[in-house]
């Protein structure tokens, strides 16, 4: 049993065990401290400051998020005068070098610093201020920008990095000219960042943010010469309500697209649809490996910080990846072609958006080898951040939507496609229809609990006729660096690999709504998001990708059957082995 230590917080007796952080402490009484840098399991160092309190006993005030309690009889103070003063002092100098364009910043409304200000009383004009560094905006990435001006060197986006395993960006310099990089200064498309945008998600402020591509999307709605179209991903559905005050884990398929709708798109479609197509191919190819002697195990090709990330870091393994498409280039090459010509819609005019979870989506999109039809198969990826901004700014009021369903064909899809969104969801779907075509029976239970869950890494073996399949996932790069040394050295015994480049999967992607330090440290976002899924997966008529009318028809009518020659040349593309850092 842990030691108990006994303290008084603001007066309040409270029992902890022993090294408990004031932090954690405090929250046992309802009392939150604020904290900038902080971010529980990830970026612990105390080097903002501004979570500070005052300790009986203790010369100067401490930093609660990394202090241990380990005295009985320990005093704290989380509000006194002093305490405050010193916060204000902190964000005082925090802003004597930030740049201050809060009405057009991104995250106006939803910065952290921005709500200590308020807070705290502190204005615009700082009696610190005076020069400051100033510096160039880093285009360079297919999926964001960095803005060094308005950054507050707390280091959560480096720890990102560094959680994901990949390390691009530290900092560089020491005293005022400190600021955050990557080694040498190089721009960021010039080293191996995998697009995953972990760094934007966790940045408290608006130094990092996506490339927003609202405008253009507007635009091309407006055309009409254009037929524009949309696509949302399964994870979008579980997240999007978060940009609007509704409660973490709100499924909101229905008010989405209706939401699209109002928006001024041709077709709404359903990522669903791709995704189910994505089981298809991707169960038939595996299948066609174990049978024929083909490169084992079989890793899923979805995620494209994942893909990223295998041609930097494993540029020798590639030929272990599916060939398939993820499910957002499958649906878009489909509605360049198959839905082009069932509609006498010339393929060249068609403006395909996707609404994605992820900011790798960006550089996915305009990859080379994803352009089935000829033409790019997508030609905006948008995140959610960016759809909950466009729904705001067309004056669309978005929890008074009616629940609508998208259109047909390339909407309806499976329970399956849903539960894509999270860790494991691809590997429970791939299962799902692999079980049936082996066994040639009709699986009673469809749930493959032994591959769910935010474990970083979960294995399972399954018996499937005659045929022993052992599995494995991973969820964040980190994790499938593990994996990844397994498969390189000989000893993976695995059948089939899912990996997703971000910790939780999708439900956890990079363009997903920003929460604060306090929610992300607290609230179990991944599981929460996760279990809408899950709920919508349950209460699908269908829930095996095999079974899906629409998917039966495009292949009955257009594709032939999967893996065929045609299926390959929309549905399928290449990898190819990038160099850690470009000259």
């Amino acid at each position: 049993m842990d030691k108990m230590v006994n303290i008084t917080i603001n007066g309040m007796p409270c029992s902890v065990p022993y090294g408990t952080t004031i932090l954690e402490a405090a929250r046992q009484l309802g009392i939150e401290i604020p904290t900038l840098c902080y971010l529980k399991e990830i970026n612990e160092i105390g080097a903002c400051r501004f979570c500070v309190v005052e300790v009986t006993g203790a010369r100067s005030l401490v930093a609660a998020c990394v202090f241990p309690i380990e005295r009985d009889g320990t005093e704290i103070f989380t509000n006194s005068e002093r305490v405050r003063k010193a916060r204000k002092t902190t964000l005082e100098l925090i802003l004597s070098t930030h740049e201050r364009k809060c009405l057009s910043c991104v995250r106006s409304g939803n910065c952290e610093l921005q709500k200590l200000c308020k807070e705290y009383g502190v204005d615009d004009e700082g009696r610190f201020d005076g020069d400051k560094p100033v510096y160039e905006l880093d285009y360079s990435a297919a999926h964001m920008v960095r803005d060094n001006n308005k950054c507050i060197l707390c280091r959560r986006c480096v720890a990102a990095c560094q959680q994901q395993g990949i390390s691009v960006i530290g900092a560089n310099a020491r005293g005022i000219d400190t600021h955050i990089g990557s080694a040498f200064e190089l721009p960021l498309n010039a080293t191996s960042c995998i697009s995953c945008g972990q760094c934007i998600v966790n940045c408290p402020v608006g130094a990092i943010y996506e490339k927003d591509d609202t405008e253009k999307v507007f635009s091309a709605i407006s055309d009409p010469e254009k037929y524009v179209v949309v696509q949302a991903a399964p994870a979008v559905r579980a997240t999007l309500g978060e940009c609007f005050g509704m409660p973490v884990g709100t499924d909101v398929t229905g008010k989405m697209f209706a939401a699209l709708r109002r928006l001024g798109f041709k077709k709404v479609f359903d990522t669903n649809f791709g995704a189910d197509l994505t089981i298809m191919e991707e169960a038939t190819e595996l299948l066609s490996r174990v049978k024929n002697g083909g490169v084992l195990p079989m890793i899923t090709s979805c995620s494209p910080g994942w893909i990223k990330y295998c041609e930097h870091y494993y540029p020798t393994e590639l030929d272990h990846l599916s060939s398939c498409k993820s499910p957002m280039q499958m649906q878009g090459a489909i509605i360049k072609s198959y839905f082009a010509q069932q509609n006498g819609i010339d393929p060249k005019n068609i403006v395909s958006v996707a609404i994605m979870p992820c900011t790798a989506k960006k550089f996915e999109c305009g990859r080379d080898d994803e352009n089935g039809a000829g033409y790019p198969d997508v030609d905006y990826v948008l995140t959610t951040r960016e759809l909950g901004r466009m729904i705001e700014s067309a004056g669309i009021n978005f929890q008074m939507l009616p629940d609508e369903e998208c259109d047909a064909p390339l909407g309806q899809g499976t329970g399956a496609a849903v539960i894509f969104g999270a860790t494991g969801g691809v590997m429970e779907a791939a299962l799902r229809t692999a079980a049936e075509v082996i066994t040639g029976t009709t699986l009673e239970k469809v749930e493959f609990n032994e591959v769910r869950g935010m474990e970083g890494i979960k294995e399972a073996s399954y018996k499937l006729g005659d045929m022993d399949v052992k599995v494995a996932i991973a969820s964040g790069t980190k994790n499938a660096k593990v994996l990844m040394d397994k498969v390189k050295n000989g000893t993976a015994d695995y059948t089939f690999i899912e990996i997703m480049g971000c910790p939780g999967g999708c439900i956890n992607g990079g363009g997903q709504p920003v929460q604060s330090a306090t929610v992300r440290n607290f609230t179990d976002l991944k599981s929460l998001r996760a279990a809408a899924l899950y709920k919508n997966d349950e209460n699908r008529p269908l829930r095996k990708s095999h079974e899906s009318e629409d998917v039966k028809k495009i292949y009955a009518e257009f594709l032939g059957e999967p893996n065929s020659h045609k299926a390959h040349e929309l549905l399928h593309t290449s990898y190819v082995a990038r160099p850690m850092f470009n000259k």
